[in-house]
Order: structure tokens, then C-alpha cells, then sequence
């Protein structure tokens, strides 16, 4: 089940918090706001991260690692904790297995050695790993800055190693917290909306999963796991897919190497787009279908980052001839000949969800209006929800379950090298008053950023000749763009950034990187080779 272990609360009285690959402050400002409660209240925080963010600089230390050596870091402080015998040997003998195997294999990563790998002081990383062992509750949050890389899965294994080695997992007050980047991102994933999983994270692959949905449906359904969206992309690049259906999703500019992305896009034989806007997607479909999912104009659930599940309510009408989501896939239904569908309302729909869930089973709409929402797994409706998961490595018996493996996860680095021609390192993300890829948050001139400027390091931008504001040419392997330049000292030498909210302005995807995780799909965003050249007036 993929969701963040605790509660929101948890992290306003844990005692150290690791916020790794993640300016929370300006991506995830509501969340960040419960961390400066728990920064209030006492706790310590330590910023690992390539730049010294806005989120950084409320930290008790900055680890500024080198982009893509997150596994390095994690096996270190691993080594670390085991070494100076801080690990939590009861709760390893009890809850976990693989033990030795993990001990062995970070054995390598030393202070000395890994300081070498990710540029960060030997002194800093004992602090971490001692402040994170020694403490009573202690939580890691990450977000794309540990995700967003071809090797994702493993750098998320390597923090889950971490919890596992200390117990810092399962108990109230300490947990791993991934933080969603967009509302409802969460609920998508627990409505069935992957490859792998039907609705509440139930495998297709399992017959006696098929066989609850084969009965609720009336039919048989395919028994393979379907493909995520850059499989679909290889397999439009084979002629295997030659129709796409994108509801509210904007692949042409939020892929990377978006050239590719979009020249795959253009060349099916149908494009069907469903969305709020005319995004750079929907420009390119055969077919628009205007829907109404603005946040004012729905009715139905939305699942936070901390599994709480709220209702929301219409406040205004759809313009024009828009329609719900439910209602326009409804009426694609029966034009293709199914007619048992009817046209159910959103708490219908609900409640089928909940006969078919058994993490939602217990939330109708009269408890989430009456009780404010409920956090999942929530079985019955006599049951409170679960404000933090897997207390059953707690129990005696281990609730039935099998002790929980550690990970061997093995430090890489980014698949794009930096060479003579690409000499300085990419990484995108976010920025506070922005919203992905702009289609929500564009048309309005920003107090944060004009969209187009690229973060050097001074001493960069002096060995380049190239001065605050000026504007420069960036090329990496897949293309070239021009924009503006802000001189930053907060930016380490040989590092660059810029966010991916403006593709009107900067086509900025055009050069990131699409070496992707073998497990997850996901995109090595985060580490693209590139050069920078002054333009001349």
C-alpha cells in the first residue's frame, strides 16, 4: 500500500525530522507548516538536499549532497548507527530480517568514503545518523528530489532501512512520510488509479481479488498488469498503443525529453484529451472532452498525504458544456453499448467503493461529514481510522505477519554523466506560488519567479562571463533552450536549477533526462548533463 506512515500531527511533536529531497517549504507549505510546529516545540531538523532551499535554511544543519548520491548517504548513516551500536537490536531480533546481510553490505560506506561520494563533511553525516538513532520519535519526509531518479525505488528503500534499523516506524510520533505534490494525488493511487492495483492497493494479479471485482462488474476482467505511463510511451514507440485516453494530465510538457514525449503523442492514430484546459496536451488530441473537476466544481472525496479522506462539495455550477468525470465516462460507457452503468451520484459511487475496500469500508459520507474525515485503513464503521500504519511490528505475534526485510540498495549515481561537453549538473522542481506544469497557476505575472530564470552558482556564472539577469543558451543531450539567469549563492558550484511551472515560456523538459526506474516508471528528473553558453546581444 502505497501512503505515508503517520499523521500530520506526529511530525508537530516528533523530536528530529530528516526532510531529504524535499523543499517542503515552498511545494508542500501546508505540511511544512506542522513541521515549524514541531521545530516550535523542540525538535531538530536536518535538510539533506543538493541545495540550501528556503526549507533548508530553518534546519539545525544543511547535509548539501551531490545530486544522486541519496543511497550513498542512507547506507552511511546505516553503517554509522550499527557501528556506534545505536540500533535498535530488540526491534531488529523481533521485527525485521535480512539484519546481517544489510550489515555487511553497508559495511563499505564510511564516514571518509562516502564523504568522497557525496561531498558532505564526514562530522555532518555522524551528527544525522546519531541525532536520528538516539531519538525517542523521529520521522523521514521525502519527496521528487528522492524519487524523481532512475534509481527512486532503491532511494526510498534505503530511508525505509533506516526506520527498520531504529525502530522509528510503526509507532506514534515516528514514521516515513513521502509528501503528495498535488491535491488528491494520494486518492488516485487508492482508487485503483495504477497499473498493478485495483482500488485499495488489491493486486489484479490475485484471483481472489479478480474474482470480489469480476462479480461487482458483471465481467471478466484482464488478469495482467497493465502499464504505466512511460511503458505506454515505449510501447506508442513500437506501434503497440495507437490510441490514448489523458484525463487531466498534460504529458506534453510534463515528461521528460518532452520533444519525444510529444512527438509519440502526435503520431496515434486518436488522441482523446479530457481536462479543465487547453493544455499543451489537449492541443494535440483529435478529441476534447471539457470536464468540471476544479476544485469549487466538484462533489465527492479528495485523500491527503496522511491517508485522511474529506469530503468536498460543489460550490459553483460547471461553465458552458462541461461535465463531471464520472458523468463524461458514464456517457462513453453507454455510447459503447452498456447500459447497467445508470448514472450514479458521487456518494453512490462511494459506496460502491466501500463494498469493494476494505481500507474505506468503514467511511460512509455521514462519518467523514460528522467526524471531519478518516485516515485509512479504516475496516468498519465502528472503527476510528488509523492516524500511523504497521503497528503490527509492535505486536507480540507480529499480527501473523512475516518480520519485515531490509533492503541492499547500492549507490549508482545518475546514468547521465557530466563530460567535457555537458559540464554542469540540472535538477528541476518546485516553487511556492506555482503549480506543476502552469496550466492552474499560470496567466499571472509571479512575486517568486518570472518563469524563465535558470540558478547558477556565482562562481559558474564568473568563470562563463555571464552576470545576474543575462540570457544564456542551456543544451543538454536532447535540445536547447534559452532563458534568463539568477545568480544565486545558495546554488553549489557545478550545480544548476530552474522549476518546470513555465513551458510557455521555457520548454525546460525539453532537456531533462528520461533514463527512468526499472520498478516505479519514474524519470531521472532530478539529474540532467548540461552546458550554458552567453548569448550575444
Amino acid at each position: 500500500m502505497g501512503g505515508g506512515t503517520s499523521s500530520y500531527l506526529e511530525v508537530e511533536k516528533t523530536d528530529v525530522v530528516l526532510l531529504w529531497g524535499s523543499n517542503a517549504r515552498e511545494a508542500h507549505p501546508i505540511y511544512f507548516h506542522h513541521v515549524l510546529k514541531g521545530l516550535d516545540n523542540g525538535a531538530r531538523m536536518f535538510a539533506v538536499d543538493p541545495r540550501r532551499t528556503s526549507s533548508a535554511k530553518f534546519a539545525d544543519a544543511w547535509l548539501g549532497l551531490n545530486v544522486g548520491t541519496d543511497v550513498a548517504m542512507a547506507n552511511a548513516i546505516g553503517r554509522e548507527i550499527i557501528a556506534a551500536d545505536l540500533h535498535n537490536k530488540d526491534f531488529i531480533a523481533h521485527s525485521a530480517q535480512g539484519f546481517e546481510d544489510y550489515k555487511a553490505h553497508v559495511e563499505p560506506y564510511t564516514l571518509e568514503y562516502t564523504e568522497a561520494i557525496t561531498g558532505v563533511p564526514a562530522e555532518a553525516i555522524r551528527e544525522v545518523a546519531h541525532a536520528y538513532a538516539s531519538a525517542d520519535k523521529a520521522q523521514i519526509l521525502w519527496t521528487l528530489g528522492i524519487t524523481e531518479h532512475h534509481n527512486g525505488v532503491d532511494n526510498v528503500k534505503s530511508l525505509c532501512n533506516l526506520a527498520l534499523l531504529t525502530g522509528h516506524v510503526g509507532r506514534w510520533g515516528s514514521g516515513l512520510v513521502p509528501l503528495r505534490g498535488q491535491n488528491n494525488v494520494q486518492g488516485g493511487g487508492d482508487m485503483g488509479a495504477l497499473p498493478n492495483k485495483f482500488p485499495g492497493f488489491q493486486d489484479i494479479t490475485n484471483p481472489d481479488h479478480r474474482a470480489k471485482f469480476e462479480t461487482a462488474y458483471g465481467m471478466e476482467l484482464n488478469p495482467n498488469n497493465g502499464k504505466h505511463l512511460t511503458l505506454m510511451l515505449e510501447a506508442m514507440e513500437h506501434g503497440e498503443i495507437k490510441a490514448a485516453y489523458c484525463i487531466g494530465e498534460n504529458p506534453a510538457d510534463s515528461e521528460a525529453a518532452a520533444g519525444h514525449s510529444r512527438a509519440l503523442l502526435e503520431g496515434l492514430d486518436i488522441l482523446v484529451v479530457q481536462d479543465i484546459f487547453m493544455t499543451a496536451t489537449a492541443q494535440l488530441a483529435d478529441v476534447v472532452l471539457p470536464s468540471s473537476v476544479g476544485w469549487a466544481e466538484c462533489d465527492g472525496t479528495v485523500t491527503s498525504s496522511e491517508r485522511r479522506v474529506q469530503r468536498v462539495r460543489a460550490a459553483v455550477t460547471p461553465p458552458g458544456e462541461c461535465r463531471h468525470d464520472h458523468e463524461i465516462i458514464g456517457e462513453l460507457a453507454k455510447r459503447m453499448g452498456v447500459d447497467s452503468w445508470g448514472d450514479p451520484t458521487p456518494q453512490e459511487l462511494w459506496d460502491e467503493l466501500r463494498s469493494l475496500s476494505p481500507l474505506h469500508a468503514g467511511m460512509s459520507y455521514e462519518r467523514l461529514e460528522a467526524e471531519g474525515g478518516l485516515q485509512w485503513p479504516c475496516p468498519s464503521e465502528d472503527h476510528p481510522g488509523s492516524p500511523f500504519l504497521h503497528g503490527w511490528l509492535w505486536e507480540d505475534d507480529l499480527g501473523g505477519r512475516a518480520p519485515s526485510p531490509f533492503s541492499i540498495t547500492e549507490h549508482e549515481g545518475p546514468k547521465e554523466q557530466l563530460t567535457e561537453q555537458f559540464p554542469l549538473r540540472l535538477t528541476t522542481g518546485r516553487s511556492l506560488d506555482s503549480y506543476n506544469t502552469g496550466v492552474q497557476s499560470g496567466g499571472f505575472e509571479s512575486p517568486i519567479r518570472s518563469g524563465d530564470e535558470l540558478d547558477m552558482n556565482p562562481g559558474d556564472a564568473a568563470v562563463l562571463g555571464i552576470a545576474d539577469g543575462e540570457r544564456v543558451l542551456v543544451s543538454s543531450p536532447r535540445g536547447s533552450v534559452e532563458m534568463g539567469v539568477r545568480v544565486q549563492p545558495d546554488i553549489p558550484a557545478g550545480l544548476t536549477f530552474t522549476t518546470f511551472h513555465f513551458p510557455d515560456l521555457v520548454d525546460i523538459n525539453r532537456l531533462t533526462n528520461d533514463e527512468w526506474d526499472r520498478d516505479s516508471g519514474t524519470a531521472e528528473f532530478k539529474a540532467a548533463a548540461i552546458r550554458v553558453e552567453k548569448l550575444l546581444a
